[in-house]
């Protein structure tokens, strides 16, 4: 999973204000990364993009921590 949380760290640099050494398994989105809403879209689309996989509004709307969405990942890319 090292693999898809590295890469999911520049993903999220990308869209939010956020170094990556700040970025840990258990960071909040919103509350320790201070990602907006319209951030949480954009990193969910380029999720989509980078690793080929649909992600849900119920699978969004379940999303707390960057881990959630490694987990995520690391269930639906092969």
């Amino acid at each position: 999973m090292s693999e898809i949380f590295e890469t999911l760290k520049e993903i999220i640099c990308e869209y939010v204000e956020v170094e990556a050494d700040d970025i840990k398994e258990d960071s909040s989105l919103r509350y320790d990364l201070g990602a907006t809403s319209f951030d949480l879209m954009n990193v969910a689309n380029a999720v989509e993009e980078t690793f080929n996989v649909s992600v849900t509004n119920t699978s969004i709307k379940k999303i707390k921590t960057v881990g959630d969405i490694a987990e995520l990942l690391a269930a639906n890319v092969k």
